[in-house]
Order: C-alpha cells, then structure tokens, then sequence
C-alpha cells in the first residue's frame, strides 16, 4: 500500500485541526513555537547517552521516537499551510542552493561550514 503524499497528509492533518476548532490557535508564532518544542522533545531521547546506549536505546523506544518525529512532521505541516510554503518546492530550491555552495570536490567527507571551503 502506497504511503501518503504531502498534500493527503497536510489534508488529515487539517481535517484533524479542524474537527477539533484549534485552528483559532495556529498561527504562524505558535506552530513554529511548536514545532521547535517538538523538535527538542526528539532531542531528549538522545541526550547525554554515548553512541552505543543510543543504539541499544532506539531498538526500544522506537515508536515513542517515531511518535515524536509524527509530531514534528504535523506542526511542519500546518505552518507551511498557514504560510502557503510548498515544502517539496522549497526543500527542491534548498538543495540546489546548497550544492553550490558545498561542491562535491570541496566537501565530499568533510563537515566544514561552506564559508571556509
């Protein structure tokens, strides 16, 4: 069975909202406010644990993980609705804008910031 589109899943998500009359809290400040508090909830799963107990840590809290990512997802959808960002057209701009400005030959297997490439 074929995964959702973006549109199908910004429609539920709406549709969800909607039902529920919280749209009169979505405005722009508050989804972005949101969707950074969601961000770092996923944050929390990670922290302070070394590279071996966040591998032993994700085989466990895998869905709750998951969960939080969900999370982040709807609030990134409603505010690129309430903004009218098409998110595909904006992530394919992005792209493009950083390979110019990380070229393969100056960048392939380094972590240096394009203004010292």
């Amino acid at each position: 069975m074929a995964k959702d589109s973006l549109k199908e899943s910004t429609k539920k998500i709406l549709n969800f909202r909607n039902a529920r009359n919280w749209k009169q809290f979505h405005n722009p400040k508050d989804l972005a406010i949101s969707l950074s508090l969601e961000a770092s909830e996923v944050l929390e799963h990670f922290q302070w644990k070394s590279k071996e107990e966040i591998e032993k840590y994700i085989k466990t809290h895998k869905e709750h993980i998951g969960e939080k990512l969900a999370d982040v997802f709807a609030y990134l959808l409603l505010l690129s609705h309430e903004l009218k960002v098409d998110l595909i057209d904006a992530a394919d701009k992005k792209i493009k804008k950083n390979a110019e400005k990380y070229p393969v030959k100056k960048s392939k297997g380094v972590h240096t910031k394009y203004t010292k490439l």
